[in-house]
């Protein structure tokens, strides 16, 4: 019986494809099912990761779509400071599939979480959906519920005008309400809120569930844009913490990860105008090796790789030639890492808040 594939690699291909290659020419996009054109609208949401997709974009020269911007009178690094331009929506991190499937039923008016803002001791409110983008919270219920109607509008607007969806996949992990099953970005009580037993529940999604999840969005956002196209990557940043008492959060970061690979995959192949791209694969190629793309702390992945992710997305989804930089100095450690990629990167992580006792 001959072999089911036409493709048969000889003993070297291996060699040929990665362990002979410099690690910055390393490329395992494989070929794209569509392209991106260059007036094509795109649009960015996801993890920590997916925050360095729309300056990549920027920087090769894409049309990245923002709808939510600060006003423009307002200083840039206030305007980070408070979410706006991290991501084409003031939605901060989407962490889970769950949680962009339920932004889309919310921005349309199709879900109405029970649990829908949090008070603090002071007078001030919280969104449990958007828990760290108003630093100090919101001075009142009123001004709450107008930045989010204007929010939900935005989102709405990015939805129907874009060409192209970027997501990131970050997490399995999450905690979810016990009335309802809204998704929270945060554990209730971590930014806000009070941690009820009796409302709160921790949830492991597996790959079935992030399938579901993903195709109910991608036929809830075709019903409004019937021309969107998906490109899932999955985010390489591991875990900071997991809810998981009997298990290390390294085998815990390898279930998330190995779960949304797979969910990411059977999206790709059984969804049309849906492919994935190996961020993952390409951050991941260099874990192990003495130019890791990853900085001290073991999560924060650095410039170097940040730009091979832009080379590779530019010339598989757009035939664009970015050329490599000039080799970058030795990784910065201590304090002086910490402060140049707080300056340089940027990345709001809600994560972060678990790792603050």
């Amino acid at each position: 019986m001959s072999h089911p594939y036409e493709f048969q690699p000889d003993a070297a291909f291996w060699r040929r494809a990665v362990a002979a290659l410099p690690p910055e020419a390393v490329n395992p996009a494989g070929v794209a099912p569509f392209h991106i054109a260059p007036g094509d609208a795109v649009v960015t949401a996801g993890s920590c990761f997916a925050q360095h997709i729309g300056p990549m974009l920027e920087a090769i020269r894409f049309n990245y779509l923002v709808t939510e911007a600060a006003h423009p009178l307002v200083d840039a690094g206030l305007a980070r400071r408070f979410n706006y331009g991290v991501f084409s929506a003031r939605y901060g991190n989407i962490y889970t599939a769950r949680q962009l499937l339920q932004l889309i039923r919310r921005a349309y008016g199709a879900f109405q979480p029970a649990e829908d803002g949090w008070a603090l001791a002071g007078g001030g409110w919280v969104d449990p959906f958007r828990p760290q983008i108003q630093p100090g919270g919101f001075l009142s219920r009123r001004e709450y519920e107008l930045d989010r109607a204007r929010h939900f509008a935005a989102v709405r607007e990015a939805f129907e005008r874009l060409d192209v969806f970027v997501f990131t996949l970050g997490l399995t992990e999450a905690w979810v309400s016990r009335v309802d099953g809204a998704v929270f970005t945060l554990c209730p009580g971590t930014a806000g809120g009070t941690f009820d037993p009796e409302r709160h529940a921790f949830v492991n999604f597996t790959a079935e569930e992030v399938v579901a999840d993903m195709t109910a969005f991608a036929e809830a956002l075709r019903r409004r844009n019937a021309r969107a196209k998906l490109v899932l990557t999955v985010s390489p940043v591991p875990l900071v913490a997991t809810a998981r008492p009997e298990t290390h959060v390294l085998a815990a970061t390898t279930y998330s990860k190995a779960v949304l690979r797979v969910a990411a995959e059977m999206l790709a192949r059984t969804l049309p105008g849906v492919m994935y791209f190996p961020a993952y694969e390409i951050i991941m190629s260099r874990a192990h090796d003495a130019g890791t793309y990853f900085g001290p702390d073991r999560r924060e992945v650095l410039g170097p790789g940040v730009a091979h992710v832009m080379r590779v997305f530019a010339e598989s989804l757009a035939g664009l030639v970015v050329p490599a930089p000039a080799p970058a100095p030795a990784p910065l450690s201590g304090t002086a890492y910490t402060s140049e990629m707080a300056a340089a990167v940027q990345v709001n992580c809600d994560e972060v808040a678990l790792d603050q006792g």
